[in-house]
């Protein structure tokens, strides 16, 4: 390996720029030989996370290369499949080594390549970043030269000179020479970059004599925004996105050539003839800056005051215990405490734990309904600090499995929230602790089919249809490549054009590429310490958040706690049902507390009575649920998990139900693998048991398990879980298993990449299941209430929601002017039960605030349309939206005499059928004959107005038509019949 570094490496993480990957530059730095890599996008760190990463696979399949050759020789066994060359295709000794650093562009001054020297230098150049990122709004970044000097320790700066000042285009940096060498004195240098423009010797020497004459050295640097120079052509299409052209009109802004890309030192001493000191420089440079992300140490936050962390966290859950345990706790209860808090205090996780439950005690304290769920959510700790509401008892403890010494990062716990109240612990975690100690993940805005086929093509010049009529043919995230050539023919596309052949091959490269950055939904990083000093910290889109410039994979790769934060909207139905229940009822009940294995519920489940029913109200959940009979908490936990896309495409929904009703018999290859498959029949259903089977069925260790648990993670945006099918198979095999049941259980694993789903989740989830069917199953009409007061949210529309409420013998009555509020409420029927009154949040276009005017002027009652301006000073048209949805029923009035006095007051006088005197004189006004509306008019009306009906349903009034006798009929007649 040479010893040249490069300094400058634009990615695509500068969105709409760079044409590379990080990744792909330090893959290709393997190639050319290069020390090390710099990733510096423009104000931004985003893409270095992932070069750290690619750069540690490298370093560790080098490591095991080398192990492998010191332990066997040149003359041993082949290599197996698991150590494959580092770069895929030859055998490499060593690799490149990442440099973090950042491109900082100024308003008033060049720009200059910021590399940290140390790990407080890193905290100052993110600091810097937050600094600008948060004086502009999302996705901008508003630098001055003066916020450098704040920010100057421990970094080290490349000059970057502008080509329109002085001669040679060395200048631009004159002015502000005082101040950069005073702060940074001996920590600078000159960069120069070549330009290929038949002139750089020349170049190079003006750039030689400034530096001597600032007294500073000069760097040589590639500049590359490639890592091949193939990417020209995208490189193009994406400077065209950006601003907004076509590539042919791109002129100076399109490249000359295809040069900016990662080079070799040989191929650099051959630019540099000459100049050779400036690429020795760059080396040496690079052997000084020894800061790796690695030393980036995350401390959890410790908000505890007088205790340790482990004393807090004892003290909390033996409390919890009690509140939890009110007649005393089970011995194997306590003991699988003591076992957990043991666990916990030897990894130091403690601080993570009490970090979740002050965020959920916060939410509890507002009333707040909250679930915890994930890989160590379903435990007693996390039961007795109110986390989560599955009790051991009901579900199938996994915190050993995730929460061990194997995995030297923290446990993952997310919570739901209601959906309507989530803000309010978001602010929260704000306000407790500070916007320089916490901060939402970003998410990375990937290309995917319908997106590239609509750029590019623009970029490329098609036109609107050709483009909307590709994009029809997109199946799936990697769409492009389904489109072939028959289809193109099928839609009128010559498969022959050059263009567009070189449209679909652009479009088949950008997909992956990043486009921008948003906000997680929910995924919150906190700290002891300073947030912007370990990342940069910037603005989101909504008003009162903040956001950093890694994702969730980011993260995970530094070992970064992350709080998911979620929203939820079956929680905000399940609170404002125990809310309707403790009202009406009296009855105080909570998830934790709620009859537990209740028959009737089961029974109702068993006959697909689940419309509206947390997970289960989907038709492929309904018609699996009279197959699946569940009759136990675990069966709900098992159809949670069933149902999705991974088991359904590993073909894990047939052999189950087969051996559930006995009709195939249930062994195991293993007493092993059997102690993994028992409690799912032999069936891998959970990501668990996927790791499970790895790890006891094909000896993987627990760094490759976990490894695979990643790749299952993230297998739609990577692709990459097919790594491991070799050492798996061979990994079977070498254990005893047939090859036919091997492969059948790595196609299974590989379904868990589509939506597979960890038994963690599906055990929170199940518990949601069981409280919403059993508040549907004995309160249906308080459930259909919440339900509707909780929209949108699940599958079905209000007037379905409805309909099943009806069927359940509820009573629902229509929106009243004089009876209903902003929200569905439940009122006495006059017989002993309750009824349900639908509120005015059903009509279409009507907002919280008029209703609120509207309930609270109507004193004792309104008697006429005009009562409702004169009192509650509602605006002509909200009156006639009132009218449209028939809410002055009540008042005798039919829809079209109410629309009648509604639109009187939109013409701002009384029209003449009702003024009752004008200049003393009574006026005779003939009564308005407005023609009766039919039911079928009635049912239209009511669907415009307020999506629903409580007087027929549409298809009621065609099933006469619809009869096979009639339908005959309606054929035989002529088209003016």
């Amino acid at each position: 390996m040479s010893h040249f570094a490069e300094f400058t490496c634009l990615s695509n993480f500068s969105f709409l720029t760079g044409a590379s990957h990080p990744e792909e530059y330090i893959a290709r730095a393997v190639i050319t030989g290069t020390a090390a890599v710099a990733i510096a996008d423009v104000n931004s760190v985003a893409g270095i996370v992932r070069a750290h990463a690619a750069a540690a696979d490298i370093t560790r399949r080098v490591k095991e290369r080398r192990a492998w050759d010191q332990t066997h020789g040149p003359m041993g066994p082949p290599k197996p499949d698991h150590l494959p060359e580092a770069h895929g295709s030859f055998p490499v000794y060593a690799c490149p080594r990442l440099i973090p650093a950042a491109r900082l562009e100024f308003t008033d001054a060049p720009p200059v390549i910021a590399l940290p020297q140390s790990r407080k230098g890193w905290g100052n150049l993110t600091r810097l970043l937050s600094k600008g990122r948060l004086r502009a709004e999302k996705g901008n970044c508003h630098l001055e030269i003066a916020d450098l000097w704040g920010h100057a320790d421990d970094l080290h700066l490349l000059l970057v000179p502008q080509a329109q000042h002085l001669p040679g285009g060395a200048g631009g940096w004159g002015p502000h020479m005082d101040g950069v060498t005073r702060r940074f004195g001996g920590r600078m240098h000159l960069l120069m970059a070549p330009r290929y423009d038949g002139a750089d010797r020349t170049y190079f020497a003006a750039l030689t004599a400034l530096a001597q004459e600032l007294g500073i050295p000069t760097l040589a640097s590639a500049a590359p925004m490639m890592h091949h120079g193939r990417r020209r052509r995208l490189a193009d299409v994406l400077s065209a996105i950006r601003l907004g052209r076509r590539v042919e009109d791109l002129g100076h802004a399109a490249l000359a050539n295809g040069e900016r890309r990662m080079r070799s030192e040989a191929e650099m001493l051959r630019l540099f003839r000459g100049f050779e000191e400036a690429v020795h420089r760059a080396g040496a440079l690079a052997e000084q800056l020894t800061f790796s992300l690695d030393e980036l140490r995350y401390d959890y936050p410790d908000e505890a005051e007088g205790e340790t962390p482990t004393q807090r966290l004892r003290r909390l859950a033996e409390e919890g215990l009690r509140w939890r345990y009110p007649g005393g706790a089970s011995d194997k209860v306590r003991g699988m405490l003591e076992h957990e808090l043991a666990l916990i205090a030897k990894l130091q996780y403690e601080p993570y734990f009490l970090t979740v439950r002050d965020i959920v005690h916060f939410a509890r304290s507002r009333d707040i309904l909250c679930q915890g769920r994930g890989s160590a959510a379903n435990s007693v700790v996390c039961f007795c600090l109110g986390v989560t509401s599955v009790s051991p008892e009901m579900g199938t403890m996994v915190f050993e499995r995730f929460v061990s010494e194997a995995r030297d990062e923290p446990p993952d716990i997310d919570v739901d929230f209601e959906h309507e109240r989530r803000e309010e612990v978001i602010q929260w975690i704000y306000q407790r602790y500070g916007r320089e100690r916490a901060g939402l993940c970003a998410t990375v805005i990937h290309y995917r089919g319908k997106r590239a086929i609509r750029e590019v093509g623009r970029a490329m010049g098609l036109s609107e249809d050709t483009i909307a009529a590709m994009a029809s043919q997109l199946w799936g995230f990697y769409a492009s490549k389904s489109v072939d050539a028959d289809r193109l023919r099928e839609i009128g596309l010559d498969p022959n054009d050059r263009r567009l052949r070189l449209t679909l091959a652009l479009v088949e490269e950008i997909i992956g590429f990043p486009r921008h950055l948003s906000q997680h939904v929910g995924g919150f990083v906190i700290t002891q310490g300073r947030l912007d000093e370990l990342v940069p910290i910037e603005n989101a889109t909504m008003e009162g958040r903040t956001v950093i410039c890694w994702d969730k994979d980011d993260i995970e790769a530094l070992g970064i706690l992350k709080v998911d934060v979620l929203s939820l909207g079956m929680l905000t139905c399940i609170r404002k049902a125990f809310d309707l229940m403790r009202q009406h009822h009296q009855l105080d009940y909570a998830l934790a507390t709620l009859p537990p294995e209740d028959p009737a519920v089961y029974d109702m489940l068993c006959r697909a009575d689940s419309i509206g029913v947390f997970q289960v109200e989907s038709r492929a959940q309904m018609n699996f649920l009279p197959r699946m009979k569940p009759r136990h908490f675990y069966d709900l936990v098992i159809e949670v998990a069933i149902i999705r896309p991974g088991p359904i495409q590993g073909d894990m929904v047939h052999p189950y139900i087969r051996r559930r009703n006995g009709e195939e018999r249930v062994d195991f290859p293993s007493d092993e693998l059997g102690e993994v498959l028992g409690k799912t029949l032999g069936v891998p259903l959970f990501q668990e048991q996927a790791m499970q089977i790895a790890m006891v069925g094909a000896g993987f260790t627990p760094e490759q398990a976990d490894r695979l648990r990643r790749s299952l993670a993230t297998f739609k945006k990577h692709g990459n879980v097919s790594e491991f099918r070799s050492l798996f198979l061979r990994g079977m095999a070498k254990n005893g298993y047939d090859a036919a049941f091997s492969e059948r259980c790595f196609s299974q694993i590989e379904g868990f990449g589509s939506y597979g789903f960890p038994e963690s989740h599906a055990a929170s989830f199940a518990l949601l299941v069981y409280a919403s069917a059993w508040i549907k199953c004995h309160h249906p009409g308080i459930f259909a209430c919440a339900l509707l007061n909780a929209q949108p949210m699940g599958f079905y529309a209000p007037a379905q929601i409805i309909r099943d409420a009806r069927e359940h013998g509820v009573e629902v009555r229509p929106v009243c002017v004089n009876s209903s509020y902003w929200d569905n409420v439940m009122e006495p029927d006059g017989r002993g039960g309750l009824a349900l009154r639908l509120g005015f949040r059903q009509i279409k276009g009507m907002s919280d605030e008029d209703a609120s005017w509207l309930t609270a002027a109507r004193g004792n009652g309104y008697h006429e349309v005009a009562d409702v301006w004169r009192k509650a000073g509602l605006l002509p048209p909200v009156i006639e939206r009132l009218a449209e949805a028939d809410a002055f029923g009540s008042l005798g009035m039919s829809r079209r005499e109410a629309l009648w006095a509604a639109k009187a007051i939109t013409a701002r006088r009384p029209l003449p059928l009702f003024e009752r005197e004008m200049e003393g004189e009574v006026i005779a006004e003939p009564a308005a004959l407005l023609p009766q509306m039919t039911l079928g008019e009635e049912v239209v009306e009511d669907y415009v107005a307020m999506r629903l009906s409580l007087k027929a349903h549409p298809v009621a009034l065609l099933r006469p038509l619809l009869s096979p006798q009639n339908a005959e009929d309606l054929g035989k007649a002529g088209p003016g019949d």
